[in-house]
Parts: structure tokens; sequence; C-alpha cells
């Protein structure tokens, strides 16, 4: 979801795409492939549905996050290594992943936790108290885990309960560079990184099974572990193998490929009996994976198709954009505007929390993601380090500092009850 749709390297034998179909198509330079923000932009869609509760298999759009950040970042990786001889910049890397993540999260998580004191419920106070350490940790997801917090059942109390997947993707970025960056080193070595990612996305696919059992699916809906494969998988596509693969697909072929791919995925999607379908944690998240990353890859080989030309118009595309602060804030408004709030419900209440998101993942995205990930004036050096540390320590502050709900401050008063019915 954070990353860019920066693409990895091309190969040598891959046309201009402006010219594989006589007119300009969508951009897709050494640096971008523009269908591939359109797909990010159908993702935070499908899960903003899902949360307001219109489309059942709107949660797949995580999915999809995962396995574009993967397929995107090890392209990033690969193509860094093959520029300078083998070698990987880690602290560089992790510098970009700070700046891409860090500052719009934290901001967002003191904005909630003032948001809810003010005016949330005590039982959001409360969680929300205990989650936003944590949240400011990129460890959500282990600790709903550890705590037995059904994502499912009880998601709806925690403001923070959506942030365990961008736990999943920092846990990604601080694991998988490094085994890039060791087996970058010589050329016999970065043959393994495509056998070691498919490795990887199989046997994370036989800890899923092996963990999918119970009542409760949010061990392995949340752990890092069953999760790797849809993030190894968008990785195994960026490898050099599976490209140089691709690049002897022809054009029309790729493209009947991309439309085929495109109906499976939407049909999966319609279709889908939602997380209560056991068929998904025993093979169906993998296969949507699997399908979901070699639509990517022949994306970024044919992006001016016609798939690629519709993934890549421009309100898909401006979505996509503002996808990573759209999806910080969508759930604790959605929670924060309930229907007690409004005083309404079904599709107008609906209409009121995607416009209300949407500005909210504007600003933020204006206000601070940017600015922070470019580098403005006040983000550089140490400035922006005292920035980000300054605004860590405000998650802390505002944890330890806003005083918890009473207990019992959500239950009924029985005396006023009976003294009331007298």
């Amino acid at each position: 979801m954070p990353t860019s749709a920066a693409a990895p390297p091309s190969p040598p034998s891959s046309p201009p795409p402006s010219r594989r179909h006589g007119r300009p198509g969508p951009r897709a330079t050494g640096r971008h492939i523009t269908p591939l923000d359109g797909l990010r932009g159908l993702a935070v869609l499908g899960v903003l549905f899902f949360h307001a509760g219109h489309f059942d298999g709107g949660f797949l759009g995580v999915d999809l996050f995962f396995v574009l950040s993967g397929f995107l970042i090890t392209g990033l990786l690969l193509k860094e290594a093959a520029d300078r001889n083998g070698t990987v910049g880690l602290a560089a890397f992790w510098e970009r992943r700070v700046r891409r993540l860090l500052p719009a999260l934290t901001v967002m998580i003191v904005a909630v936790l003032l948001l809810v004191r003010a005016a949330g419920p005590p039982y959001l106070l409360g969680f929300a108290l205990e989650d936003g350490p944590w949240a400011a940790l990129q460890a959500t997801n282990w600790h709903f885990i550890s705590d037995q917090v059904g994502y499912w059942n009880d998601g709806d109390t925690r403001v923070f309960s959506h942030l365990w997947s961008i736990g999943v993707e920092w846990q990604f970025y601080v694991v998988w560079p490094v085994v890039v960056a060791v087996l970058a080193r010589r050329r016999t070595t970065r043959r393994l990184v495509p056998l070691i990612a498919a490795s990887g996305a199989v046997l994370s696919l036989v800890v899923m099974i092996a963990l999918a059992h119970g009542p409760d699916t949010t061990r392995v809906y949340e752990g890092t572990d069953t999760r790797a494969f849809s993030l190894l998988l968008g990785a195994l596509m960026a490898t050099g193998p599976v490209r140089r693969l691709l690049s002897r697909t022809p054009g029309r072929l790729a493209n009947c490929l991309c439309a085929a791919l495109v109906c499976g995925l939407g049909a999966h999607w319609c279709l889908t009996g939602g997380p209560s379908d056991p068929f998904l944690f025993r093979g169906g998240l993998f296969l949507h994976a699997l399908a979901a990353a070699l639509l990517i890859a022949l994306l970024a080989h044919t992006p001016a198709g016609p798939v690629g030309r519709l993934l890549g118009s421009r309100p898909l595309r401006e979505l996509g954009a503002v996808s990573y602060s759209l999806y910080l804030w969508h759930w604790p408004i959605y929670l924060l505007l309930s229907e007690d709030v409004l005083g309404f419900g079904g599709w107008a209440r609906t209409a009121v929390l995607l416009a209300v998101s949407l500005a909210a993942g504007w600003l933020s995205k204006v206000l601070v993601e940017d600015p922070a990930r470019f580098k403005a004036r006040w983000a550089r050096g140490r400035t922006g380090a005292a920035c980000l540390t300054a605004a860590l320590a405000a998650v802390a502050g505002v944890c330890l500092l806003v005083p918890a709900p009473a207990p019992g401050a959500d239950s009924v008063d029985l005396t006023q009850l009976t003294a009331a019915s007298g």
C-alpha cells in the first residue's frame, strides 16, 4: 500500500510502451507504472466499501496491497543491486520507508487519540490508549494476536484495528531487504532470490493451512508468517527470470491474459463468501495473491494495453495516489461517525463517510505525507529527525497523559433506571 508504483528494470527487448499500440498510453518509464496506481485505487475502494458494509469481498483489497508492495519493493532493490555492482544501501532504503510510513501514521495516531478523547465513547478511548503504542511500533497485528482480539468480531471497538496490515508490511520491509542484499552481492547467489521467494511463499501457505482451525481466523489472517506469501509472490514477479519470461509474451496474448485475470479477480471479490469462507485460509487467499501477482507483472510488461489504459485512468490513479493516507484515516472516521452520531445509516451515511475520509486522506497527503517523503525543508536532516521524534513522543505522551475512562463508564446505571420506573 505505501509503496509508489516505481517500476522494476524493464527487459531490454521490451518496446516503448507509448508505441506498442500506435498511440500514447499510460506512462511506464523506468520510474513509474501508472496502471499500478489504478490497482491501488481499486484496492482501497474495495476496503472502503467492505468496512462500510456494502461489499463482502472488499477486504481482499488488502491482499492486493501486499502483492503490489512485494513486487515494487523487490524491483527497486534488485535494480539498485544491478546498478551498484551487487550493493544495496539498506540504511537508505529504510530511511525512505520511514519517511514514507511513519510521519503520516504518527500524526494520525495522535489526532485520532485526541478526537476519540473529545468525541468518542469511553470504550473506544480505552482500547485506543491501549493500542496506540503498538500502532506506532508497527506491531498492531501481533498485539491483537497475543491479546486474542478477534479481528472480525472486535474490530469495530478498536480505532486502530485496520493498522494490522501496515504492521505486516513494515515487518516485511525489515526482513526481506536484508535477504535480497545478502544474495545480491554475487551474480550466482542473486539467482537464488526467485527460488527463496517462491519457497517462502509456499512455506507461508503451509503455515496458514496448518494454523487455520477453530472459529476465529485472526491468527492466520493477521500473522506476518501466514500472510507473507502475498508479499513474496509479488516479489517473485519482480525477479529477472520471471521478467525475462514475460518479455517473450506477445503483446496481444499479454492483453488477453490481463483481461482474464481482471475478470477472474473481480468475480472472486464479488462471489466470495467473505471472511467466514474456510476456503480462503486453505488456499483461496494464495490463489488470489498468485492471480494478482501475475496481473501486476503483465501490466508492468504491457502497461499501454486496454486493461492498462483502463486502470491508468485519472480517477483511479488519483485515488491510488492518496490510498495510504486514505487507508490510515478511514476506519477511525467510520467508528466516530456512527449511525447514532449521524442520525442516519445506509448509503447516506456511506456517502458522508467516504467524503470525510477522502478529505482527511487528502489533507494528510498534502500536509504530512508528501512533505516528509519528498524532503520538504522542515523534513530534512536534523529538523526532520526532530519532527519524527516529536511525533513519536506525542504518541507516547497522549497515551500516558490522557486519562483512561473510568471502569463501567459505558454501563447502564441500574439505580437510575429503578428510580425512573418508580
